[in-house]
């Protein structure tokens, strides 16, 4: 009898914070409410005793990391190095658990600067697919008007929002799936936005399971306050 499936995860933190626009250390170590972005990133994996291994992906030059207590001393945490592209990093990641992770196995792929991901949300992540045949990823219904813009930034069109979902991590898919997904890619052109999109070219649909639309991903400046000020009202609630 075959085992029961175990989860991984994987933490690709070898971009370059280009969209910061700071001279600073990238995204996912600016520090925020007494931790770095990474660490409350990794914070709800590492609560889980279900979540056997996770492979944090690094920049070949990062100097930060290993500066992290996090990196020193816990023995469910191990690293790979990325590569220039987010489906490069989430491959390493793939490869680091090539000999401990199963085919049926889930991997679960989570930003480094996501630091909002709420527990409640990863066990209904995880729950919700237990079962699935596919896998899926966090998402949230989109609540704003949409307006498409010509090439000179005005309105040609508004876009109906209904069935519009706005993609969030974790994305949570079989091992083989995301393998077969990831390598179908590799010589494809453009490279995928995200894990998801990877697994739909195979023909497959992933399910959406709904996330809290507070689970932001750093991009600029303005987004450590924001964060600052969700992580201070959880802890205090």
């Amino acid at each position: 009898m075959s085992r029961p499936s175990k989860h991984w995860v994987v933490i690709p933190a070898a971009g370059s914070s280009r969209r910061m626009a700071s001279s600073g250390p990238p995204k996912q170590y600016l520090q925020l409410a007494g931790r770095s972005v990474i660490e409350w990133a990794i914070a709800p994996f590492l609560e889980r005793a279900d979540c056997e291994r996770i492979v944090v992906v690094l920049a070949e030059q990062d100097q930060h990391w290993s500066e992290l207590p996090l990196a020193r001393h816990h023995p469910r945490i191990s690293t790979a190095l990325g590569g220039a592209e987010r489906v490069d990093s989430v491959r390493a990641g793939l490869r680091a658990l090539v000999s401990l992770a199963d085919e049926d196995d889930w991997v679960l792929v989570h930003d480094a600067a996501r630091p909002c991901l709420r527990a409640t949300d990863l066990s209904r992540l995880m729950d919700e697919l237990a079962d699935d045949g596919v896998g899926g990823l966090l998402a949230a219904p989109v609540v704003d008007t949409l307006k498409r813009a010509d090439a000179s930034d005005r309105v040609s069109a508004t876009v109906p929002r209904e069935s519009l979902w706005r993609a969030l991590t974790p994305q949570m898919f079989r091992y083989s799936v995301l393998d077969r997904a990831l390598h179908a890619f590799r010589d494809a052109g453009a490279p995928p936005t995200d894990e998801a999109q990877a697994v739909e070219a195979l023909g497959l649909q992933p399910r959406l399971v709904r996330g809290d639309p507070d689970n932001i991903k750093i991009t600029l400046p303005e987004d450590i306050e924001r964060a600052a000020r969700l992580l201070e009202t959880w802890s205090a609630a």
